[in-house]
C-alpha cells in the first residue's frame, strides 16, 4: 500500500542551496550516488563476514543510461533498506542535514568543498526532476519498497515487487540535463570520480563475459611497496595520468600509524616551463575521489607532481576551513613533505649520477618547495646542487663562506660573493672571461632562480650573496693590486657616449682581449625586475661601461683622430652592450653603419 508524507523542512530552503552550491560541479552527484551504493555493499560484506547473512559473493554496481527515457539508473546488490530505514535515512536524516546546512551556511558564508555537506543522495536533484528508489533489505521476509519524490514538499512511499536484495535509484533527468543519459558522459564521470572505488562498477552491461568493470577495485597504491614492480608503477602512471612519458621516479606512501595514509607521488619529466603548471595530485578517502590539488591537505609545492593520496582520516564531507585548521591534516601534510625530502636525499646518496641527470627536471620543484616551505628547505638544503661554468655539479653549502660577524660587517666586510649566469648564450663573453681568469660561476637559468637566490640570501644573510655575472664583475676580473684607472680614456668614452644614459669607468683586466664590459648593479637590477614583474614600470638600472685599459684598441685611442675615436668608442660600447641585452633599433642601425666604416678602413689598409 502506498502512502504520502510531508517533508519536515521547507524544501524551498534546501533546493536552492543544492542548486547554487553544487552548480559549478553538478556532475559530482554521480560520485555521491555511486559512493552510497558502494557503502551498501561494504556493509553487507561485513555482515556476511560476521555470519549474520549469506551472499553469493559477486558484488557489483550497475549504472544504466537511457537516452530515450532520459533516465540514469544506479543499482547495487548491497544491504538494501526496509521501509522504516528509507523513512529514516532518506527522508528524515537527509532533510534534517539540509536544515543543518542552511544554519551553518549563514555562519560560514558558504565555505565548503563543493558537494561536501552530507546531502549525498539529494545532490542528484541538481540534474533530476524526479527520483525513484526501489530497494529491498537483506533481512529475511523484507518486502520491496518504492519511494518517489520530485524534491518538493511531498514524497510517496509504498511496497513494490523488487525480488532481489539491494537498492536501485532511478533519476528522471531534467530536460536541460539530458547529457547525463549518455553513455559517453557517464563513462567520463565514472573514470573521474569512481575509478578506484572498492566495488566493481559496470556501465550498461550486455550480460556475459564481455562485460568489464569500468574501475579498478585494488589500485596499485594499496599494495605494499615491496610487492610492486617497476613496470607496474609505470603502467599505473600511464593509465592514471594519461602521460606516456615515463616518470623520473616515484615515492610510495604507506603507513597506518599515527594516521592512515597510502598513495604514490610521481616525479614527471618536465619538457617545457608550461608543464610545471600541469601537476595533478588526486585526493581520495577510502578509494572515493574527493578533489584534485587540495592545498589545505597537500603541500602546495607537491602539486607540481602527479600523484594519488588516499587518506581515510580526511572525511569525505568536509569544508576547506576544517582542512586548514585540523591538526591531523597538518600532520599528514608535514609527513608527506618529510617523505619527499627523504626520497630525494636517498637518491642523492645512493645514485648521485642519476640525481644529477634528473636535476634539470627536479630543480624547479625543489626550489619552489623551499620558497613555499621553510621546513622543506631545511631538509633538502644540503642536496640542492648547481652546475658551474665548468659543467660540474656542486652542492649549495660549498658556495657558502664563513659567517661575517657584526664587527667585521661594520668595517665593510661582506658575505662571500657567488657569481651566476642567467643565460649562457647571452652572457657567453662574461663566462669566457671568467674561465680565462680561472674564476667560477654557477648557472641559474630557470625562471624561479632569481627568487630562489634571494631566498637563500635571506636564510644565510652573513654567509653568501649572489651576483649575476654582469654585476660588479670588474671586481672579479681586474688585475689584483693594480690601479687600472685612466682618466684620459674615461673622458674619451664619456664625451662620445653622452646621451647614452650610461656611466663610464676604467679598470685593468686580467684578459686584455676584451675592450669593455657592461657592469650592472645587482641591487638595482633586482629592483627593476621586481618592478617589471609587478607591472610597476621601469625604475631604470644602474649600468656602467667598464673599459679595459689593458686592451690594445683602447690604448690606441689615445693617439687616434677625432673621427676614429667616435667610431671606435661607439663600436666598443655597442659590442659590450649586446652581451648585456639587445640594442634598440636605432642603435643597431648605428652599429651596422659603424661596422661598414671599420671594414672599409681595414680593407683600404
Amino acid at each position: 500500500m502506498e502512502k504520502q508524507g510531508n517533508i519536515r523542512i521547507a524544501s524551498e530552503n534546501m533546493m536552492p542551496i543544492i542548486k547554487k552550491w553544487l552548480y559549478s560541479e553538478k556532475d559530482i552527484f554521480l560520485r555521491e550516488i555511486v559512493a552510497n551504493a558502494s557503502d551498501a555493499i561494504i556493509k553487507l560484506k561485513k555482515l556476511v563476514d560476521l555470519g549474520e547473512t549469506r551472499s553469493d559473493g559477486h558484488y557489483k554496481i550497475i549504472v544504466t543510461t537511457d537516452e530515450k527515457a532520459r533516465t540514469l539508473t544506479v543499482e547495487d546488490n548491497g544491504i538494501g533498506m526496509t521501509e522504516e530505514e528509507v523513512e529514516r535515512y532518506i527522508t528524515q536524516v537527509a532533510f534534517s542535514g539540509a536544515a543543518d546546512f542552511v544554519e551553518k551556511y549563514e555562519k560560514t558564508n558558504g565555505d565548503g568543498i563543493i558537494g561536501h555537506f552530507g546531502l549525498g543522495f539529494y545532490s542528484a536533484y541538481m540534474v533530476s526532476e524526479n527520483i525513484e528508489i526501489f530497494t529491498k533489505s537483506y533481512r529475511e521476509g523484507s518486502a520491496g519498497v518504492h519511494w518517489s519524490s520530485d524534491g518538493n514538499s511531498t514524497y510517496t512511499i509504498g511496497d513494490c515487487d523488487k525480488e532481489t536484495r539491494g537498492t536501485k535509484i532511478v533519476m528522471h533527468l531534467a530536460s536541460e540535463e539530458k547529457e547525463f543519459a549518455r553513455d559517453g558522459e557517464i563513462r567520463k564521470l565514472l573514470d573521474k570520480y569512481c575509478s578506484f572505488m572498492p566495488c566493481e562498477i559496470y556501465l550498461n552491461p550486455k550480460g556475459g563475459e564481455e562485460d568489464k568493470p569500468v574501475n579498478t577495485t585494488a589500485p596499485l597504491y594499496l599494495k605494499q611497496p615491496n610487492d610492486c614492480t617497476e613496470e607496474e608503477y609505470k603502467s599505473f602512471y600511464r593509465e592514471t595520468f594519461r602521460d606516456f612519458n615515463e616518470p623520473l621516479f616515484w615515492i610510495h606512501l604507506n603507513m597506518d600509524y599515527p594516521f592512515r595514509l597510502k598513495g604514490i607521488l610521481f616525479f614527471p619529466k618536465v619538457k617545457k616551463q608550461v608543464d610545471l603548471e600541469r601537476g595533478q595530485v588526486k585526493l581520495y578517502c577510502n578509494q572515493v575521489y574527493i578533489a584534485d590539488n587540495i592545498k589545505e591537505a597537500i603541500p602546495e609545492f607537491l602539486m607540481l607532481l602527479n600523484g594519488i593520496i588516499d587518506c581515510p582520516d580526511i572525511p569525505l564531507n568536509v569544508s576547506r576551513s576544517f582542512l586548514q585548521n585540523d591538526t591531523q591534516v597538518q600532520k599528514i601534510s608535514r609527513h608527506i613533505t618529510k617523505k619527499v625530502a627523504d626520497k630525494l636525499a636517498e637518491l642523492f646518496r645512493k645514485d648521485r649520477a642519476k640525481y644529477e641527470a634528473c636535476w634539470a627536471d627536479l630543480s624547479t620543484f625543489v626550489k619552489y618547495g623551499c620558497l613555499k616551505d621553510d621546513d622543506f628547505y631545511d631538509k633538502v638544503k644540503d642536496i640542492i646542487i648547481f652546475k658551474n661554468i665548468a659543467g660540474e655539479y656542486k652542492e649549495l653549502p660549498t658556495y657558502f663562506g664563513e659567517p661575517v660577524g657584526e664587527e667585521e660587517a661594520k668595517k665593510g666586510a661582506q658575505p662571500k660573493a657567488v657569481y651566476y649566469a642567467s643565460d649562457e648564450k647571452k652572457q657567453a663573453q662574461y663566462i669566457a672571461m671568467f674561465r680565462q681568469a680561472g674564476l667560477d660561476a654557477i648557472i641559474c637559468d630557470e625562471f624561479i632562480d632569481p627568487h630562489f637566490v634571494s631566498y637563500v640570501e635571506y636564510r644565510n644573510p652573513t654567509r653568501v650573496r649572489f651576483l649575476r655575472i654582469d654585476a660588479d664583475v670588474d671586481a672579479a676580473l681586474k688585475v689584483k693590486g693594480v690601479d687600472g684607472e685612466d682618466k684620459f680614456i674615461e673622458t674619451i668614452f664619456s664625451e662620445r657616449l653622452e646621451g647614452k644614459k650610461i656611466r663610464v669607468k676604467t679598470e685593468r683586466f686580467i684578459n686584455p682581449s676584451v675592450p669593455a664590459i657592461i657592469n650592472v648593479s645587482e641591487f638595482m637590477r633586482r629592483m627593476q625586475e621586481m618592478n617589471e614583474f609587478y607591472s610597476m614600470g621601469d625604475s631604470g638600472s644602474d649600468v656602467t661601461l667598464v673599459v679595459n685599459t689593458a686592451n690594445p684598441a683602447v690604448i690606441a685611442l689615445k693617439e687616434a683622430s677625432e673621427d676614429q675615436r667616435k667610431v671606435v668608442v661607439q663600436q666598443i660600447y655597442f659590442t659590450a652592450f649586446m652581451s648585456y641585452k639587445p640594442l634598440a633599433p636605432e642603435e643597431f642601425e648605428e652599429f651596422t653603419a659603424n661596422t661598414s666604416v671599420l671594414l672599409e678602413k681595414y680593407l683600404q689598409k
